[in-house]
């Protein structure tokens, strides 16, 4: 099972440019999808509005004052953990992948 944020790349677009679409994750994507339909895998896609990078891994709570981009570690108020901002976010859209695949 492979677990990726729906990201609204138009939006990403017109905020950062030229440079998303460059990149060509929309491609990737659907590469991604069919790589994984021939090997027998399942890609999930979780909500871009799932707050991925907001909740601890590790209790749960959510930690609103980190939308601001520019912070890049933070520590839990609640349990203590503190997280790397990117690593924190894969861990919450795996375990909210094997949700939603388990759900369906």
């Amino acid at each position: 099972m492979i677990c990726i944020e729906d990201l609204n790349l138009k939006a990403m677009q017109r905020q950062f440019g030229r440079k998303i679409a460059d990149l060509g994750f929309a491609d990737f994507v659907g590469k991604l999808k069919y790589m994984a339909g021939k090997t027998g895998s399942a890609v999930v896609e979780v909500d871009r509005f799932y707050p991925s990078s907001q909740l601890c891994s590790s209790c749960g709570y959510q930690n609103k004052e980190i939308k601001n981009l520019k912070i890049r570690e933070w520590i839990c108020p609640q349990c203590g953990i503190q997280h790397n901002r990117d690593k924190n976010a894969a861990m919450n859209i795996k375990a909210e992948g094997e949700r939603i695949f388990l759900a369906s």
